[in-house]
């Protein structure tokens, strides 16, 4: 009776997904290993026969593992920004012709082992927004080629995708100060984001190119996130804090949710206090007023990883390559004309 791969897996001591990827051919193992795995497929009689077929009968031209990376999880979560982020990513596997496999890592000091558990894959795209740095170093046991989406690190060899956010973040500022002519201010994340310290760049750059200074423009650290963002907005006012005349926000919802508590305590938005945001969700046209934010095209950037990735796994030499997507500011009503 011949053994599964099930069963190798366990008298191995390794993944199923590990087994896998040595008995197909696929890149994620190491040698020594993928040798191990044949070895004892061999001794104990595998049907390798089963493969064979497998591959034969599918049209697919591969398996992308979509890798969800959870830090804090105030930024990667189940919102209308990652969901067409992911449908970007599903449309360009299925034309294509790629298996798309989506997993999520908790950063619980269990990385390595969810790695070795992660399903079989010729590439992965990884979402990289609550990355830092040094978070990467579990992946470089990966063999196959890696596209990191919405994060980027000098010292990474990595291929990436991401959004423009300086030019996002100055042409948004650019446009507020013309607007309100005077000093703005900045509401920023209280959570440390690579993309938000783009935004931060772009902002500020864009005060001094307008002959301002940087450090009269009022920074409020704000939860990003709706109910957060609300709350210490409010926690700001209710402490007899004033406005500026305007604000740039480092997301939509941050600034949804300062606008919700400005509203609330007398300020009119946009006559009292301006305001913009950054991503242009669907829940911006919704609002009273719509909100003035910056639209970053979620389901093309996700359509951009996959394409770069397919890339790199048919040409090995291929080098490392840095691709930012532009944005675009959309005006709407809560910055005063």
């Amino acid at each position: 009776m011949s053994i599964t791969s099930k069963e190798l897996a366990k008298l191995l001591g390794i993944s199923e997904a590990a087994v896998s990827m040595a008995l197909n051919g696929k890149p994620g193992v190491s040698t020594a290993t993928k040798n191990r795995v044949i070895e004892a497929a061999k001794a104990h009689g595998y049907d390798f026969s089963r493969i064979a077929e497998k591959t034969s009968s599918g049209s697919s031209r591969g398996n992308i593992t979509f890798v969800i990376y959870k830090k804090h999880g105030a930024i990667v979560a189940d919102t209308p920004f990652f969901n067409q982020l992911t449908e970007g990513i599903e449309s360009a596997c299925k034309a294509l012709k790629y298996r798309l496999h989506i997993s999520y890592l908790y950063d619980d000091g269990e990385i390595g082992k969810q790695i070795d558990s992660l399903p079989i894959y010729d590439g992965i795209i990884l979402l990289g927004t609550e990355m830092k740095s040094s978070d990467f170093t579990p992946f470089e046991r990966i063999k196959a080629p890696i596209v990191v989406l919405d994060t980027y690190f000098h010292a990474l060899p990595y291929d990436c995708v991401i959004i423009n956010n300086f030019q996002g973040a100055f042409t948004a500022t650019e446009h507020l100060i013309k607007r309100i002519k005077g000093q703005p201010g900045y509401l920023k994340s209280s959570y440390r984001i690579g993309n938000f310290d783009e935004r931060a760049d772009g902002f500020f750059s864009a005060v001094r190119a307008a002959g301002l200074s940087a450090s009269r423009s009022p920074v409020i650290r704000l939860t990003p996130s709706l109910d957060g963002a609300y709350r210490d907005m409010l926690d700001f006012l209710e402490q007899g804090e004033k406005p500026v005349a305007g604000y740039f926000a480092d997301n939509d919802n941050i600034a949804a949710g300062a606008m919700k508590a400005l509203l609330e305590k007398g300020y009119r938005v946009p006559e009292d206090v301006s305001i913009i945001g950054f991503d242009d969700m669907p829940f911006c046209t919704y609002l009273n007023p719509p909100l003035s934010t910056v639209n970053v095209p979620k389901d093309y950037l996700g359509k951009t990883a996959v394409e770069r990735l397919a890339q790199i796994i048919e040409d090995k030499g291929a080098c490392p390559l840095k691709i930012e997507v532009s944005t675009k500011l959309v005006k709407r009503k809560s910055v005063i004309k």
